[in-house]
């Protein structure tokens, strides 16, 4: 090898920014001679342009450092690409706190401590007698039925603590919350405040005095009611900043009981913490048949009394472990991006934060790997496993007391327990839920096993909501014909486990029923979760059915798709009669030409577009005959295109004309004017489609 062209060092020095700063360097060392003598150059263009720096040969090929070869060997070994590399490092830039932020953040929150601390005690009442309550604030919490046993008188907190992935360093921007824990004293519980709703009333109530008097401070601009994770018995209240850094940060307040208040014998999923007798004003049959249990209930008591041990736990993984936050941080976006985290039941950040503290513990993640190692262990484990069949357990504890994972499995579909054994923590995350993260990390496996050059645009930066993701969507609307639902599916226990939630009690129930009657047609059913709501401290909670619109995604296999005939077993069979009281009327016998007389159901299609809507017969007849459920009220979006396939526009047939070609050659030269003719007809009849189609369907 020997020295570079003179051409080639020009352009390098032009280009590299080491040689623009030796250059620079050199062109301040000469002094005010040098300078005279550029400026006597500025009138040739070519002139005016940085000179080429002369290199020794030495440092033309001088051998790169330590840290440049080991950051080589990290790039090879720990991503696909340099370029994977810059992209990943840039995205985490962009969601991280700044340092400056993080400081007003913390001064914030060392005001919000200090304040509501000093909030002033309230004589003891009853908890059916709220006249004490202030004019300009209201309960955060239905409380239905209103009578119930006990005492309240308000306290200064025993201890305020952060919380959750701003203590961890895992919060990702734009929306940076985070949460405080107010431990409410002993004075302020009984022994029995667990039983029918007794320590949510007060946890409320506690929330209501906190409400008013922050509610008067200038310091905040804002002081809101929301829900914690959608939970209805659970709200928490909603702190910001004055001023211009009124979005810099939502301060969360959540109250909770001491450490080990309750027993945790008593929360077990087996159990019933809320009696039929006060839920329903019904007494308990004589027949000795025991009470329902209350998994959910339970389990959102067990919530609060972990907070902390939860941080503990998480801090100890975490630590200074930067690739694992890093990946923790990656797996936010990646949720966020398919709007898998909101809601009630949804896959939030702690359920990542905490998988990813199992994968350590089983050794499946290192703490030395980075961040996008972190992702794609996270992701395999996810397509590869199945929660809701095998559940897994971050106990190492072989107390006997303890109820198994088998135990967990008939109270939720999908388990995950924690370190002390008793408590689910994916309790409120539903199957639809979980198979459609399973989905999702499939996808996302194969295609970072693709090594496409767009694999991250695709992964972490392209927004994929529902109808993005899905083949048919179908609008449930108004949601109270969900509370008829529950009625007529017979879901009382669910109701009394949920809080009188009509939403989540039947949507387990719907999703089975659609999942059985579509069959093999279907290959992946999912739906919406309620959105977190907010509401002024001096205004009522907002009802179920404000929680706008259930959607459900259908994702269709092509396989049996078009299929009009649902074959059924044969007549003299038992399973005969279960068919018929599925499909009801539409259920009938028929003659094959096997011979064999069956139950079948045949739906009518008479084209190939209306085949491929059978599902919307399907999915409106199973919802009216099992949970009165009406068909105006199912609005269904699928087929947008074959409004457009049957278009009687015509387009161009002038596709082109020959010519001869040097070699003598007949070719065809395409009629460009005639192909872009085609598109805007194409185009027209696509919109008309969409925007006919929407009009009709608009919730």
């Amino acid at each position: 090898m020997g020295p570079a062209p003179a051409g080639a060092q020009h352009r390098a020095a032009v280009g590299d920014p080491e040689v623009m700063e030796l250059a620079l360097e050199d062109t301040c060392q000469e002094g005010k001679k040098e300078y005279s003598k550029k400026c006597t150059l500025v009138g040739s263009p070519v002139e005016s342009l940085l000179q080429p720096v002369k290199l020794s040969q030495t440092e033309l090929y001088k051998e790169p450092t330590n840290e440049e070869l080991n950051r080589l060997r990290e790039t090879e070994s720990l991503f696909h690409s340099s370029l994977l590399r810059l992209q990943v490092e840039e995205l985490l830039k962009e969601v991280r706190l700044s340092e400056k932020k993080k400081e007003r953040i913390d001064a914030f929150l060392r005001e919000v401590n200090q304040r509501v601390l000093k909030v002033p005690s309230t004589p003891k009442t009853q908890l059916t007698d709220q006249t004490w309550l202030p004019a300009g604030v209201r309960v955060p919490l239905h409380q239905v039925p209103y009578t119930v046993k006990g005492s309240f008188c308000f306290l200064p907190p025993a201890q305020v603590t952060v919380v959750g992935s701003y203590l961890l360093g895992t919060c990702v921007r734009p929306d940076i919350n985070v949460d405080m824990a107010v431990t409410m004293p002993k004075e302020l519980l009984q022994d029995k405040d667990g039983l029918n709703q007794r320590y949510f009333r007060k946890r409320a109530l506690y929330l209501a005095q906190l409400a008013h008097h922050l509610g008067q401070d200038p310091f905040f601009g804002s002081v809101r009611f929301s829900y914690t994770n959608g939970c209805h018995l659970k709200p928490s209240l909603l702190l910001r900043p004055h001023g211009k850094d009124e979005r810099l940060v939502t301060v969360r307040l959540h109250p909770c009981p001491p450490p080990d208040f309750f027993r945790p014998c008593r929360l077990l999923p087996s159990k019933n913490n809320v009696r039929s007798a006060w839920y329903r004003g019904q007494s308990p049959p004589g027949d000795g048949s025991p009470e329902p249990p209350t998994p959910h209930y339970n389990t959102w008591v067990l919530q609060d009394m972990a907070l902390e041990s939860h941080v503990q736990l998480l801090s100890t993984v975490l630590g200074s472990a930067l690739g694992l936050k890093d990946g923790v941080a990656l797996l936010k976006v990646w949720l966020r991006q398919r709007e898998l985290d909101k809601g009630l039941g949804g896959f939030s950040g702690f359920l990542v934060s905490m998988l990813v503290a199992f994968l350590v513990s089983t050794r499946k993640i290192h703490t030395t790997m980075s961040g996008y190692q972190v992702l794609r262990s996270v992701l395999q484990f996810l397509a590869t496993t199945d929660l809701t069949v095998n559940g897994i357990s971050l106990c190492l504890s072989s107390d006997p007391s303890l109820p198994a994972l088998a135990d967990f499995h008939q109270a939720f579909s999908v388990v995950f327990l924690d370190s002390s054994g008793c408590l689910n923590l994916c309790a409120d995350v539903t199957a639809s839920t979980y198979h459609q993260v399973q989905h999702e990390a499939r996808l996302s496996m194969a295609l970072l096993d693709s090594r496409a050059d767009d694999g991250f645009q695709f992964l972490l930066m392209t927004p994929k909501p529902m109808i993005r993701a899905f083949d048919h969507v179908l609008h449930l609307h108004p949601l109270s014909r969900l509370q008829a639902a529950c009625h007529r599916l017979k879901l009382w226990p669910e109701l009394q486990d949920l809080g009188g939630d009509y939403v989540s009690a039947a949507l387990g129930s719907l999703t089975t029923l659609l999942e059985q009657g579509l069959g093999s047609r279907l290959h992946l059913l999912a739906h919406s979760r309620p959105p977190v709501l907010e509401w002024d401290i001096s205004q009522d909670p907002p009802k179920h059915r404000d929680s706008g619109t259930l959607t459900l995604g259908l994702l269709l296999r092509p396989e049996g798709l078009t299929s009009v005939l649902e074959l059924g077993p044969e007549a003299n069979q038992p399973e005969a009669a279960d068919f018929r009281q599925f499909w009801g009327f539409r259920s009938e016998l028929r003659r094959f030409q096997d011979g064999a007389i069956r139950e079948a159901v045949v739906w009518e299609a008479a084209s190939m577009a209306q085949k491929r809507l059978i599902p919307h017969q399907v999915v409106t007849h199973l919802l009216a005959l099992h949970a009165d459920i009406p068909d105006t009220c199912v609005h269904y979006v699928g087929g947008l295109l074959d409004a457009l396939i049957q278009s009687p526009k015509e387009a161009s047939n002038t596709k082109g004309h020959m010519v001869v070609s040097q070699s003598g050659e007949l070719v065809m030269v395409p009629n460009v004017e005639a192909i872009l003719e085609d598109f805007a007809i194409l185009g027209e009849g696509l919109v008309q489609a969409v925007e006919a189609r929407s009009e009709r369907w608009t919730v």
